[in-house]
């Protein structure tokens, strides 16, 4: 099934991501694909929301007074795209996404950004319960290696694959971003 007139919510693509303390990422091309994603969006004037990570956590540099902050350039809104604010993992906690959604007869969303194992899936899963349906673009997400509870470590690529693996059909379909050219 093919979304009607979905909305495209680009989660977290922001400068800080690139900094060295999150360790080795998978899928360097995924702001290129996003970046594809919203020329295509744009051109349909289909709905887009940026949402931003203002961590309060002291060590991050996702904190909106370091430079890290800011969304890349390559994804960069412009005017009448909101930017939706949040505090913690989920897109939907404390912030007016949900409100705008409804008020605006959305029910299909397309995400994309970082990190595919936190931000997108916990805003995902929370948006599949709220009865919005929902698509993820496995090529325009990312996310970095991890280490396990049991000293483990795990590659990007691994954990990329594993929380996409949980959320296909329970949660969202899972697709790429040349699934969208197929459509134009």
């Amino acid at each position: 099934m093919r979304p009607h007139n979905p909305a495209l919510i680009i989660i977290d693509v922001q400068k800080g991501f690139d900094e060295l303390k999150w360790g080795k990422r998978n899928n360097p091309g995924a702001e290129k694909n996003i970046a594809k994603l919203l020329k295509i969006w744009r051109t349909k004037q289909l709905p887009i929301f940026h949402i931003k990570n203002n961590s309060t956590e002291t060590g991050s540099p996702l904190r909106p007074d370091l430079p890290g902050n800011a969304i890349k350039d390559i994804v960069s809104p412009i005017k009448n795209e909101p930017i939706i604010i949040k505090h913690v993992n989920s897109s939907f906690i404390g912030t007016r996404l949900e409100k705008l959604l409804r008020k605006n007869n959305i029910q299909n969303l397309v995400v994309v950004g970082l990190t595919t194992d936190h931000c997108v899936s916990t805003t995902v899963r929370m948006a599949d319960n709220l009865g919005f349906r929902v698509w993820i673009v496995s090529d325009a997400t990312a996310t970095f290696n991890r280490v396990g509870f049991n000293g483990k470590p795990y590659s990007a690529k691994h954990m990329h694959e594993l929380a996409l693996i949980q959320l296909q059909d329970e949660f969202a379909q899972i697709v790429n971003t040349q699934y969208f050219y197929e459509q134009q």
